[in-house]
């Protein structure tokens, strides 16, 4: 009879480590893959978000190279984590001073039927002046997202309007357009803040 009761038990502590276990072959074998492949980023030529800056000049990945990058997707009708990750952004760059000036700063929309140039650089206003964004046909910013392993998806309100669910990861890459780093929706700025530093100076 103890053993009929014991077994619930037994079985409980054989499912919890087998969920350790997998998260353990996770951090062993995925997160190495993301560290070290050598990016999201897209080949020599390709449109980041669309052909246009929000000054409507032309903008490719050529653009970034040479310098590391930070890069972010979302979209100006954001409720929450598009203006909460560019307020972070902002402190961010204040907090590493002129080193600040070493970095590519690029917000790519996932919405342009609404987010043209004039309303991009409207929204960016208020945040880091280095931040840019950039905007361009569906096609373009839906091939944008597939380079960097984005997700991104309209959301009907049922109202007439729509949201946009994305992906909320901050992208770090080197001089090289080599995917370094993320940095996670949330992330605490002391960690966020090394991450950057260590993407300046490998």
């Amino acid at each position: 009879m103890p053993a009929v009761k014991r077994r619930p038990v037994v079985l409980l502590i054989a499912a919890v480590l087998a969920v350790g276990l997998g998260f353990a072959a996770w951090r062993g074998l995925v997160r190495p893959i993301l560290a070290t492949r050598s990016a999201p980023a897209a080949p020599a030529g390709h449109e980041l978000g669309g052909p246009i800056d929000q000054d409507g000049r032309p903008s490719t990945d050529r653009d970034l190279l040479g310098k590391p990058s930070v890069i972010f997707f979302g979209y100006t009708y954001c409720p929450d984590v598009c203006p909460t990750t560019l307020g972070d952004l902002t402190q961010w760059m204040k907090a590493l001073g002129p080193d600040a000036d070493r970095l590519n700063l690029r917000f790519i929309t996932i919405d342009p039927q609404r987010d043209t140039p004039k309303a991009l650089k409207a929204y960016l206003a208020p945040f880091d002046p280095r931040i840019r964004g950039l905007t361009g046909s569906p096609e373009a910013v839906a091939e944008a997202a597939r380079a960097y392993n984005v997700y991104y998806s309209k959301v009907d309100l049922g109202t007439g309007t729509y949201s946009m669910d994305h992906s909320t990861t901050v992208y770090l890459m080197d001089a090289k357009g080599r995917f370094v780093e993320p940095i996670g929706y949330g992330e605490a700025p002391d960690m966020a803040i090394a991450s950057l530093k260590r993407l300046l100076h490998p």
